[in-house]
């Protein structure tokens, strides 16, 4: 292996070694942005989360992009189709220059109000799935700007290495809301006496209802949570008590110990 083989891979794994040690999304993207810059070479890099108002775009250099620029962006974005391929196509990792020619970018009226200003000649592009902000699914959209030569094709592998793993980091920094379940409350409060340890005659007995309208709940809830009897349904309420409990279902398994 030559000397910039061995330290091209030194850069990637410098990323995949922050990758595995990030603690929250906060302090990860300010170390991230350098070492990507390193892994895939450019001038700038912008890191965009959509959609999540509390997070605008961070760039490295930070003083990247003005709120003029941030409007101009917004304003012209839809005649963009490396844009249009990072939100609304696969989101792989692609050059501007494969897309469209030197003309036709320059043409756009992005080019003139944003990306001119910052010295992005070339661009790579790619965008992946970013985990959930306030329970809403969003993506990340990462550019890379260069103002002198494109991008090779090993700077598009190396992008698309990467691009699985900060996918994977995202899940599992920002991942989704915890999962509710329609049981009613009072197949709530059977699953509940259940996982206390409860025969269906002591659950019957406890909410003064029939052993018969207990199994009936029990067959409910055991359909609504895609478990095959009782251990797993006791198992589903210790493990996923929280997206089960109807608001009210406190006190139903008072007095029980």
């Amino acid at each position: 292996m030559s000397a910039a083989a061995e330290a091209g891979l030194r850069r990637i794994f410098d990323v995949v070694d922050l990758l595995i040690d990030a603690v929250d999304e906060e302090n990860l993207v300010p170390a991230l942005l350098p070492l990507l810059l390193g892994a895939v070479p450019g001038d700038s890099i912008v890191w965009a989360p959509n959609p999540d108002p509390t997070h605008r775009p961070r760039t490295l250099p930070a003083d990247l992009l003005t709120p003029d620029a941030l409007a101009a962006f917004d304003r012209d974005a839809a005649a963009d189709p490396l844009v249009a391929h990072t939100s609304a196509a696969t989101g792989t990792p692609l050059r501007r220059s494969t897309l469209q020619s030197d003309r036709a970018y320059h043409a756009l009226a992005a080019y003139h109000e944003v990306y001119r200003p910052l010295g992005a000649e070339r661009q790579l592009a790619m965008s992946f799935a970013g985990g959930y902000a306030d329970g809403t699914p969003r993506s990340i959209c990462l550019a890379i700007n260069r103002s002198g030569s494109d991008f090779t094709d090993d700077d598009v592998l190396t992008a698309a290495l990467l691009r699985t793993r900060l996918a994977h980091v995202l899940r599992r920094l920002a991942p989704p809301p915890p999962q509710r379940y329609d049981v009613t409350r009072r197949e709530s409060a059977v699953l509940a006496l259940l996982a206390h340890g409860l025969t269906n005659q002591q659950i019957a007995r406890r909410l003064d209802i029939s052993p018969r309208t207990v199994d009936k709940h029990l067959e409910h809830a055991y359909a609504k949570l895609r478990v095959g009897g009782r251990v797993e349904a006791a198992n589903a309420w210790l493990t996923r008590g929280d997206a089960l409990r109807p608001a009210s279902w406190t006190g139903i398994v008072a007095g029980h110990r």
